[in-house]
Parts: structure tokens; C-alpha cells; sequence
């Protein structure tokens, strides 16, 4: 029998969470579009557990058009009210606002940067910062560089990018790597 991998203890409760931290979390991402989602998904968690959020990713991903953001900014009420009616996202009027408005804010983004992934990698110096904490207590829920990236993000427009957001948000896509030191996802970085 094949011994289990040793994994940030976060991650255990189940094969989607598994899964999501073996294959997505702290993986540098630099598609734009994957980069406008993560940060969506990442402020409706707001106020909930992640894995709320990651239950319902497919369902967020049909709701929005796959976060095309030329299409989100199209919306109008009543897409709003039905989104609202969509049992399968967390069917909170400022959070589904939220994304409309982030998809006018990244699209600015990208037109002034060229893209999303030049303007927002460069709050870590376009690679990726390295923790290896020995445990999970000794990650932040914030830091100096979350503040600044939600400082700036508040600036052009988004909404629900507070600083916490932003650090799991940089988490998630691999701008910073939190696996644990004896985690196998650590090792390999």
C-alpha cells in the first residue's frame, strides 16, 4: 500500500481539498483570465471558509460566463437578479456586484499593463516569494506586501480585495508559497 503524502494540515478534510492543494495552491498562475477568477472567488469568500467557495467554483465558473469579463461588465439587472436566484453561488447582492465591478476595474488593469499578470505579480517582484513556514501558525493572514497589493486594487476600482483577501489570493496563485515544511508541495519548490 502506498504511503500517504504529507500535506498541509488545511487540506485533509477531503479529495477536493486534496486535490485543489496538490495541484492549484501555491502554483505560480500567469493566465490573465485564471488570475481575474481567483481573485473574484477569493473575495466571495469573504466572511465564509474557502472550501465553501471551492465547492461551488464550477458553479461560479457557468453563472459568470468562465469570468469573461467583457461579458461580466455587460451585465444588467436583470442578470443580476437571477445570479441573485442561482443556488449554486453564494447569493450575496454586494459580493455579485463585487465581481461585475472588478471586471470594469481588470479590464482598465489590462489595458494600462497590458495585462493583469504584469500589473499584479509585480507586487512580488514577478516571482514568487518562498516561505516554508514550519507550521500554520506561523503564516499571516496578512503582510506589508498584501496591503500595499489591496491598497492599489482599492485605488483602481475593486471591491472585496481587503488585505486578508489579497494574501490568500497571492497564496493561491503561487505569488507566495505557504506549504508547510514537511509538506510534499514545499519540498518540490
Amino acid at each position: 500500500m502506498p504511503k500517504e503524502k504529507i500535506r498541509c494540515s488545511w487540506c485533509l478534510k477531503d479529495d477536493l481539498y486534496k486535490q485543489y492543494h496538490d495541484e492549484e495552491w501555491g502554483v505560480p498562475l500567469h493566465d490573465d483570465q485564471k488570475l481575474f477568477e481567483m481573485l473574484c472567488l477569493e473575495g466571495a469568500q469573504a466572511g465564509l471558509s474557502w472550501y465553501t467557495v471551492l465547492s461551488k467554483r464550477e458553479n461560479y465558473r457557468k453563472a459568470f460566463d468562465g469570468f469573461d469579463a467583457k461579458k461580466m461588465v455587460k451585465y444588467n439587472e436583470q442578470k443580476v437578479e437571477a445570479l441573485l436566484q442561482n443556488p449554486g453561488i453564494i447569493r450575496n447582492r454586494l459580493k455579485v456586484l463585487a465581481f461585475i465591478q472588478n471586471a470594469k476595474a481588470y479590464l482598465a488593469v489590462q489595458k494600462e499593463f497590458g495585462s493583469f499578470d504584469r500589473y499584479i505579480w509585480q507586487f512580488v517582484g514577478g516571482k514568487p516569494i518562498l516561505n516554508r513556514p514550519a507550521t500554520l501558525k506561523e503564516v499571516p493572514a496578512k503582510t506589508a506586501l498584501s496591503d500595499a497589493m489591496s491598497k492599489d486594487l482599492l485605488k483602481r476600482g475593486f471591491k472585496f480585495v481587503g488585505s486578508t483577501i489579497c494574501y490568500a489570493f497571492m497564496q493561491a496563485t503561487g505569488m507566495v508559497n505557504d506549504h508547510v515544511a514537511d509538506c510534499f508541495k514545499a519540498k518540490k519548490g
